[in-house]
C-alpha cells in the first residue's frame, strides 16, 4: 500500500459560538473564536490517498487530476469564504477545525475512484491541526 499526499492551502474566516450561551461563556470556551468581527486562518489542507500503483503509469493516482479535484470540490468553496456564511456544508455547525475536516472529507470522496481517500489532515494554526480518515 502506497500513500500520497497533496497539501493545498486556503484562507477563510469564522465564528465559534454557541447561540445557546451568553457572551461571556462564549468568550470562555471559545476565545478569540468568539469574536464578534470574525477572525481568519491561514489553513494548509493535506489529502492523503492510498492504493496500489497502476502497472501502466506507476501512479495510484494522478496527482494532476487530484489537485483538480481538491481545488473544484474544496478550495472554491471555502478559499477566501466566511465558514459561517457562505459555506452551505458548514450551515447549522460550529466551524471548527474538526468538523471542517469532516465536511471536506465528504467533499472529495465521491471524487476519488483510482484509489481511496486515506486521511483529511487540516492545519489551523503551527499549534493546532486535525486529521480525519472517514469514520
Amino acid at each position: 500500500m502506497v500513500y500520497l499526499t497533496r497539501k493545498e492551502h486556503f484562507n477563510a474566516a469564522h465564528q465559534v459560538v454557541n447561540p445557546k450561551w451568553s457572551e461571556e461563556k462564549n468568550k470562555d470556551v471559545f476565545g478569540k473564536c468568539a469574536n464578534k468581527n470574525w477572525h481568519g486562518h491561514n489553513y494548509d489542507l493535506y489529502v492523503t490517498v492510498k492504493g496500489n500503483p497502476n502497472p501502466e503509469t506507476g501512479f495510484i493516482m494522478n496527482v494532476k487530476e487530484l489537485s483538480l479535484i481538491i481545488k473544484d470540490q474544496v478550495l472554491n468553496k471555502l478559499d477566501h469564504k466566511n465558514l459561517n456564511l457562505d459555506v452551505p456544508e458548514m450551515k447549522d455547525k460550529f466551524p471548527t477545525t474538526e468538523n471542517l475536516s469532516i465536511e471536506i472529507w465528504k467533499m472529495l470522496e465521491p471524487y476519488i475512484s483510482e484509489c481511496k481517500l486515506h486521511c483529511v489532515k487540516l492545519w489551523e494554526t503551527d499549534n493546532i491541526y486535525t486529521e480525519y480518515f472517514g469514520e
